[in-house]
Order: structure tokens, then C-alpha cells, then sequence
């Protein structure tokens, strides 16, 4: 399991440095096998800096290629050639210097020297943001705002973030440890068996209370097996705007190795490792009939998942289902059908509380392994379903915006 340092440290007051935190971790039981390094972009972008163009002219042997001349900030203006179409004199750009390293979006690392193009000396690269790994587009040089400071480290300007990720060995009896909160109340009461003064205490920040629910998009919920669900909560939000995540929530995902998906995908993870509670968001409009029944099908019912593969169901497999279909495998995995897209303008939120050999029969039947079910297999915590709801809703319309159309 991964625990992302500053993730961490939004969970607790504490000042410790990542190898006092592994230290203690581990001493308390939670063995921290490894600690690496995160950067929110591959090398830091170590060596590049925010630079002006003060003279451009036209290379004489070749009609595409531009003469320049740019302040980093230094001594001496570089010269550089450029290829990019859009260089102008006045502009600023980012420059990586000689002797750094860039990792592209896509290809090879680029090691940055001096050199002679077409027989002009060349004492960097001003760049492109695919070159630098900000971006896909290879259009033209990236121009930044005229009151950019020259000489600014590009990790400065982007905002770089950089972590520690620990590795913990969890052992199955540690489904309470099994999320960012859960790391967190361990430490707290590490530091307190140490020192009874400290004030290491856990918090989560942004659960607060929700506007009114409109109630003009509701949903209906059944739940008809109450052995495999004993509790299951829901509500809707509506008139979202499904995009990319701001960076700092991609941060926190791409940290412990998620890919961010979007907006609404990556808060149901974002909850997920913070609070240890599973969530799944639903399309509204895919929910047919306006009814959400948990269940079990036929055995032999064909569904097919979100990586696209049919699956046939067993008798025991737990179902959410609409009106008429199963939509998603309770806990485990969920279906193409049913899922959020680009298109999405309301979704339903479900947090529920799965009975864990349920969920184990199910994943093993499959030969699923999520993060999901790797934490209701352990046991969830029953009365962490509406906090996580709250949380995950809270940041749906701080983020994806949209309106409260159905209460818990």
C-alpha cells in the first residue's frame, strides 16, 4: 500500500521528516518496506528557467531555424537556435540549459549541450511543452506571461510538487490502517505513547455541511440482499462539468500510482486512500427507471465490466442493478454501461458497507483485485459511509460544480 508523505501530513499536525515517520510507522507495526522519491513531473524540470528573448533573426543557412539571443538571468545573454516558428524577440520562454536532463511527454530523455546547428553555436533549447513534459502540443514554443521573472526555475513557475511515497506492507488484520486517515490515527498515537503532551491529533479537512437538496433528480434505493449489503448509502449531484483534475488532486493519485481518469473518477479514488471507504459514481441517465436495487442475478447472467471483458455472474454475486439490469459488481468492479464520461451531467453516489465475504467469493470467482474490494474484503468501517459521501460531494461541486439533487 501507498502513502503519499504530504497526503499525510494534510491528516496530522506533525513537522516529522519522511525517515522519522517510516521509523515510527514501522515500529508500530505498519512496516514501511521502501520510500521513494515522487516528482509531479519526471526530473524535476531541474535546469530549466524562465528566460526573455531579446534579439531573434533568421538563421542564414537554413530558412526555418532562428537566431537568439536570451537572458536567464545570467552574466551573458545565450545564444540559441530555435526552430520553433513562433519564437519573436520580447517574448518569454523557458529555457533549458546546458547540462539538464528533459523527460518529454512522449520518447527518450533529452540531455541538453552546447553545440554548433548548421554552424551557429547553441547554449540550450527554448522549449515546446511536450519537450518538458507539461503538455502534448509540439505547435511551438511555450510563451508565458510578459511579467514572468527571468530567471524563475520552471519548477517554481508550474508549481511543481514534490513527495515521499512509503510502501506498507499491510497485514490483513490492518483494514483500519488501510487509507491515509487510517496511517495517520497510527502515527497520532505513536506520538502520544512517546511524548503525552503532544499535539498530534488527525483532522480532515473539507467535510462540511452540503447546500439543500433541490430534489428534482432522485433515486430510489433496494436493497434486497441485506446479508451481503447492511447499509448503503446514496445521493445525487447534478449539472457537473466532467473534465480533467486540477493538478494538485492528480498530484495526490499520481503519488501513489493511480492514473488520473477525470474529475469525478479521481474524487471517488481521492476518498478512497484518504478515508478507506470505497465509492462509485454513476451516470444518472443510465440508471433506468430512477431505481438502485442490490441484489443478486441468475446464475449465468451476462455482464460486461469496465475493461470491456463479459462476464458471467454467479448466484452469489452481489449486484447493483437499475430497473431492469445489473450496472455494477457490489464492491468489485464496475460496468461499462454505467459509467461517468464526458458527457456525464448528474451522477449518483453510492457509499455502501459490503459484507466482506462477499466481496472475497466474488473477486476470487472473477479473478478481480481492485482497490475497492482489497479494502471491503478487510472489513470496512460501517459508520465511515456518510463521512466519505460528504467529502466526496463536497469536492464534486468544488471542483465539477453542479447542484445537491438528492440528500443522503
Amino acid at each position: 500500500m501507498k502513502i503519499s508523505y504530504n497526503w499525510l501530513k494534510t491528516l496530522i499536525n506533525t513537522e516529522l521528516k519522511p525517515e522519522e515517520v517510516s521509523r515510527l510507522l514501522t515500529d508500530c507495526g505498519l512496516e514501511v518496506e521502501s520510500m521513494e522519491a515522487f516528482e509531479s513531473i519526471k526530473g524535476g524540470l531541474k535546469g530549466v528557467v524562465v528566460g526573455e528573448v531579446m534579439e531573434r533573426e533568421k538563421h542564414p543557412d537554413a530558412d526555418r531555424l532562428s537566431l537568439t539571443k536570451v537572458n536567464v538571468g545570467g552574466e551573458n545573454l545565450l545564444s540559441i537556435v530555435c526552430g520553433a516558428p513562433n519564437v519573436a524577440a520580447g517574448q518569454k520562454v523557458l529555457v533549458a540549459t546546458v547540462g539538464c536532463t528533459l523527460y518529454p511527454s512522449e520518447g527518450d530523455p533529452i540531455e541538453i549541450k552546447k553545440s554548433k546547428i548548421r554552424g551557429a553555436v547553441s547554449e540550450g533549447m527554448i522549449c515546446a511543452e511536450d519537450e518538458i513534459g507539461v503538455g502534448k502540443s509540439h505547435a511551438g514554443i511555450m510563451v508565458l506571461p510578459a511579467d514572468t521573472k527571468v530567471g524563475m526555475q520552471a519548477a517554481d513557475y508550474f508549481k511543481l510538487e514534490n513527495d515521499v511515497v512509503f510502501e506498507i506492507g499491510l497485514t490483513p488484520n490492518r483494514s483500519d490502517a488501510a487509507s491515509h486517515l487510517g496511517v495517520a490515527r497510527d502515527l497520532a498515537a505513536v506520538l502520544k505513547t512517546i511524548d503525552a503532551n503532544s499535539v498530534a491529533e488527525t483532522k480532515v479537512i473539507g467535510i462540511r455541511e452540503l447546500p439543500p437538496a433541490t430534489n428534482l433528480n432522485t433515486v430510489e434505493i433496494k436493497i434486497e440482499n441485506t446479508d451481503a449489503c447492511k447499509r448503503y448509502s446514496g445521493m445525487v449531484i447534478s449539472g457537473i462539468n466532467v473534465a480533467s483534475s486540477p493538478d494538485w488532486l492528480q498530484n495526490r493519485l499520481k503519488a501513489i500510482g493511480l492514473r488520473p481518469i477525470n474529475n469525478v473518477v479521481d474524487i471517488t479514488n481521492f476518498v478512497l486512500h484518504e478515508l478507506g471507504q470505497p465509492l462509485h459514481a454513476f451516470d444518472l441517465e443510465k440508471i433506468k427507471g430512477n431505481k438502485v436495487i442490490v441484489k443478486t442475478c441468475a446464475e449465468g447472467t451476462k455482464f460486461k465490466t469496465l475493461d470491456e471483458v463479459e462476464r458471467k455472474l454467479s448466484a452469489n454475486d452481489l449486484m447493483i442493478c437499475n430497473e431492469s439490469e445489473p450496472m455494477c459488481i457490489a464492491g468489485v468492479f464496475g460496468g461499462i454501461d454505467s459509467g461517468v464520461t464526458e458527457s456525464t451531467k448528474a451522477v449518483f453516489l453510492e457509499s455502501a458497507y459490503f459484507d466482506s465475504g462477499y466481496i472475497r467469493k466474488t473477486g476470487k470467482h472473477h479473478g478481480l483485485k481492485t482497490d475497492a474490494s482489497f479494502r471491503f474484503e478487510r472489513g470496512t468501517d460501517p459508520e465511515m459511509t456518510i463521512t466519505a459521501l460528504k467529502r466526496a460531494a463536497a469536492l464534486l461541486l468544488d471542483i465539477c460544480g453542479g447542484t445537491v439533487s438528492m440528500d443522503v
